[in-house]
Order: C-alpha cells, then sequence, then structure tokens
C-alpha cells in the first residue's frame, strides 16, 4: 500500500493542455512564441475545456536542450518575457478559474549556470560539490557520461543527458569511490536546498506546482526499489506540506508506485520504460489503429500492477503525447485519433493535451534538429492557427520561424477545426464537456476493467453516485463482449453503435461507448 500526500482538489477535474512555449504564439514577430503570445490564446485553451496548463521550461538558458539546460532558475528567458511577462501569465490563467504548472528541471543545470562556473575553479568554495565530479581527470564517472579538460579542476564532471548537462549532487545512495557523496552530506543536502528555494520562489510569484524532469534519477546508484530518490523526494513533500500544501506536483518517473510513494501526486505513463504506453498509439501495429491487430495485453497488465501497487490512491495519467514523442498523428489518422481520445479522457487520472494534437497537427519529418531536438524536433513546429501568413503562428519571415511548418497545403488548423462540428478537435471538446459532468469519469473514479486483451477495450468507472460502463473499439470490425449486468442509457457515443443481446454486446467497428450500468 502506498500512502500519497494529501492532494489539491483543483486535480480531481483537472485536463492538462501542455505548452512548448517557443512554437505556441509569437506575439512580437521574431519566429519565436512568447508569454504574452500565450496569454492570446488563452480563451482558445478554455474554450478546448482544459482547465490547466503544463508550460515547457521556460527559464534563462543557453537553449542547448529547448531550456531543459537552465542558466538560471529565477529569471524568465528573454527570448519569451519577463519575469513580469511571466507573472502577468499566471495571474490571467487564474482570472479564467484555471492553473498552471512550470516544467522544473533539478536535476542538472546548463554548463553555462554560475554555480557550475564556480564549480570548476581548481580552488574549493561553496559550489565546490553542486555537481558530481571524481577526483582526477583520469577517472570517469561511470555509469554516468563526463566532461572533462574544461577547468583547471583536477576531476571530471557527470552529465545527466547531453554532454552540456552537467548532473546535480544529490548524493549517492550506495557510495562506492571517494568522490562519491552519500546522500546525508552537507554538499549533498545543500542543493536540495537551493531547488526548494527555486520551487519557493516560483509558487510565491503566483505558479500552482511543478512537473518534474527526470524525477527518479537525482540520487545516483539507487537500489531497484528506488528508496535513495524516494527518501529525497518524501523530504521535498515536507517542506511543500510545510509551506505549499496546495501546490501540485506531477513526475516524469514512469513508475507510479514510487514517485507517489515519495509524495508526487501523480506520475506519467512514458513512451519509454515498462509502462507499454507506445503499444497503444506508437508502434509498428498501434491498437488504436482501425487495422485492428494491436496488443494491449501487456499494457493493461502493467497498468493494474501499478494502480494496486499505489492503492489507487495516486494518478497514473496517460499523454496524448509530448514533446519528446512522435505526434499522435504520425501513427494515426483522425477517426483513429477520436477513438484514442475516447480512451484519454475517460480514464482515471488527468487527461494531457499536448498542444495541437486536438487538431490532429502532424509530425513534420526530415527537418534539421533545433536546439537539441533531434528527432524530437518534427513534434515541436509551430501551432497552426488559421490559413493566413506562418499559420497565424508568427507574422516573422518564414525562414526566421523556430522550427519549419508543416509544408502541408491540407495542414490542419484552429481555425478550421473548430468550424466544423465532425472535426477532431470537436470531437475531442465534447469528450472534456463529458468527462466534466460525469466524476466517475474524473481523475479519482474508480475503475474496474471487463476485458484484458484483444477487441473490444471495456472497463468500467464509478464513483458513490454513478456507474459507467466504457467501451472502445478501435477495430474496423465489429466486436463483442460478454456482460451479465443490465444496461441503460447510452450518454456518450462515437461511431455506428452500440447494442446489447443477453448477455453479449457488440460494439460497432471503430465506434466509442459509455453506457450507464442499471
Amino acid at each position: 500500500m502506498c500512502r500519497t500526500a494529501k492532494h489539491p482538489e483543483w486535480l480531481d477535474n483537472a485536463v492538462f493542455y501542455e505548452i512548448y512555449p517557443q512554437s505556441f504564439m509569437d506575439s512580437n514577430g521574431d519566429g519565436i512564441g512568447d508569454f504574452k503570445g500565450i496569454i492570446s490564446k488563452l480563451d482558445y485553451i478554455k474554450e478546448l475545456g482544459c482547465n490547466a496548463i503544463w508550460l515547457n521550461p521556460c527559464f534563462k538558458s543557453p537553449f542547448g536542450d529547448a531550456g531543459y539546460d537552465v542558466e538560471d532558475y529565477f529569471t524568465a528567458a528573454e527570448r519569451y518575457g519577463t519575469n513580469q511577462d511571466l507573472y502577468d501569465l499566471f495571474e490571467e490563467v487564474h482570472k479564467r478559474g484555471m492553473h498552471v504548472i512550470l516544467d522544473l528541471v533539478p536535476g542538472h543545470t546548463a554548463v553555462t549556470h554560475p554555480w557550475f562556473r564556480q564549480s570548476m575553479k581548481a580552488e574549493k568554495n561553496e559550489f565546490t560539490h553542486r555537481y558530481i565530479w571524481s577526483d582526477s581527470i583520469w577517472e570517469n564517472t561511470a555509469p554516468l557520461e563526463c566532461i572533462r579538460g574544461i577547468s583547471d579542476r583536477d576531476g571530471s564532471a557527470a552529465v545527466n543527458f547531453f554532454s552540456h548537462q552537467p548532473a546535480l549532487n544529490y548524493g549517492y545512495f550506495r557510495p562506492e569511490k571517494s568522490w562519491q557523496h552519500p546522500m546525508d552530506s552537507e554538499d549533498a543536502l545543500a542543493t536540495a536546498e537551493a531547488i526548494k528555494e527555486i520551487m519557493r520562489f516560483w509558487l510565491k510569484a503566483g505558479c500552482d506546482g511543478f512537473r518534474v524532469d527526470m524525477a527518479g534519477s537525482l540520487v545516483k546508484n539507487d537500489n531497484e526499489n528506488s528508496d535513495g530518490n524516494v527518501a529525497l523526494w518524501k523530504n521535498f513533500r515536507e517542506f511543500l506540506d510545510r509551506e505549499f500544501p496546495d501546490a501540485a506536483m506531477i513526475s516524469e518517473w514512469g513508475e507510479p508506485d514510487k514517485s507517489l510513494r515519495g509524495g508526487f501526486h501523480m506520475d506519467f505513463l512514458l513512451h519509454f520504460g515498462s509502462s507499454h504506453y507506445n503499444d497503444l498509439f506508437r508502434c509498428a501495429e498501434p491498437y488504436f489503429s482501425s487495422r485492428g491487430r494491436g496488443d494491449i495485453t501487456e499494457f493493461l497488465k502493467k497498468y493494474i500492477e501499478n494502480r494496486e501497487k499505489t492503492d489507487g490512491k495516486g494518478l497514473i495519467c496517460i499523454p496524448s503525447g509530448n514533446h519528446d514523442m512522435d505526434r499522435l498523428r504520425r501513427h494515426l489518422d483522425t477517426e483513429e485519433m477520436k477513438i484514442a481520445f475516447a480512451f484519454l479522457l475517460t480514464m482515471p487520472g488527468a487527461p494531457f493535451i499536448y498542444y495541437g494534437d486536438e487538431i490532429g497537427m502532424r509530425y513534420v519529418e526530415n527537418v534539421v534538429s533545433v536546439e537539441g531536438g533531434y528527432g524530437r524536433t518534427g513534434s515541436r513546429s509551430p501551432m497552426q492557427w488559421d490559413g493566413g501568413k506562418n499559420a497565424g503562428f508568427s507574422s516573422a519571415p518564414e525562414d526566421k520561424l523556430y522550427i519549419p511548418l508543416d509544408p502541408d497545403t491540407d495542414r490542419p488548423t484552429a481555425e478550421s477545426e473548430m468550424s466544423s462540428e465532425s472535426s477532431l478537435r470537436s470531437e475531442v471538446k465534447r469528450l472534456i464537456e463529458f468527462r466534466q459532468s460525469h466524476a466517475a469519469l474524473q481523475s479519482r473514479g474508480g475503475i474496474q476493467f471487463v476485458t484484458y486483451s484483444g477487441y473490444p477495450l471495456v472497463y468500467e468507472r464509478s464513483d458513490e453516485n454513478e456507474k459507467l460502463l466504457v467501451a472502445i473499439n478501435p477495430s474496423g470490425e465489429e466486436k463483442s463482449f460478454a456482460y451479465s449486468e443490465e444496461l441503460g442509457d447510452v450518454l456518450y457515443i462515437y461511431g455506428k453503435g452500440v447494442s446489447k443481446t443477453g448477455e453479449t454486446v457488440t460494439v460497432s467497428g471503430q465506434t466509442a461507448a459509455v453506457i450507464r450500468i442499471k
């Protein structure tokens, strides 16, 4: 059993919209999105039905990894605007009854961060051990990669991801070498306190919490249960409970039984790791393809296992995608995406919609890497607002855009999608409205699976007032399942239909339905 922190009530019906600020809306014509551009589109997000926003990193950075290489945690990146502009964004979000979380990157910084510049000095100082350094330039920091020969200091510096992202020192759960500090060392504890000060600054400024990057990787040489990282996050949890009890904490961890034990309110299912999330939307034969050749068995097995380990107390979030994944549209057509969204918006946990997925934006093929995007770059192209210049994203010359637009002349736009009742966006909006009208479908409603493999996917959602049956058949062929309970009204349907004869329920091809259980 896992005891999780008291959760902010607003998470109970939260539907998040992820904004990659570089590509969302450019207000000043420089080809890069900004805070004022986001503010100008908040009504669009609210009209869609989303009531919470996840904003990707927006702090000062050399942008070697799209802002995940932070140079100054306390200052907004100039390309997006000023700190005051970000405060204004918080205020405008709250005026609309919405919430906003920032992306916190606690595992590493940019090599240009003042902490690292001090850490590189040969003379010992306050920041000498703010990062992980070996004792000798000839010794690497395996299994972590390292950078070396960059300063007069004798030693190699561990990196977390790219070679310009030195790893911050939270200690080693099992130190094995002289330069590996224990978790309770003065320097490791100082790193955690520095991150608390960053969190304190932005929570006081008006943000409602954080999505935490690489949350399960801070303490090094951890055991298989992640006891070191869990203990670290419990310490952060105590700090937040004491000073900011309403702050939401969402982890990029991918192992809910660990992250929720550490005090996070939610954990993402990731495109890497053991969740089998990719089996749903991103593989050779996705489950949500109409070809009907996908296999959801391992996903359900792992999902149920994680939910049981957490005693159903925390939230497991299934995103439509994010800035690190292929666009959903790369693997599914828009009709298939409607069925996929019926699943995403009727599952427990807060749904996350990646900007542009609601209109079926495509993955842009064969683009040159931008700011460390590499294969991810095609999922980060500018939001397509209308049929005007640069799809309404920016007034800049086309060659100055942050990432090239989808070149197809039939690219979807928010304007065209909003004008059609049969569009993908209109269906997503209807699904969000439907979810918000039934507490049983929201974040904390119960779930019980009726089918565990094959087609259709069937599960019950419930709360103290209502019990609903969700039947989803992504395949193009009619499918049936056995079900003995008496059914009432069909409350939501997309597709041809659903019927019950005796104890057999039949669902038409490419159909999703929610039915009241009597």
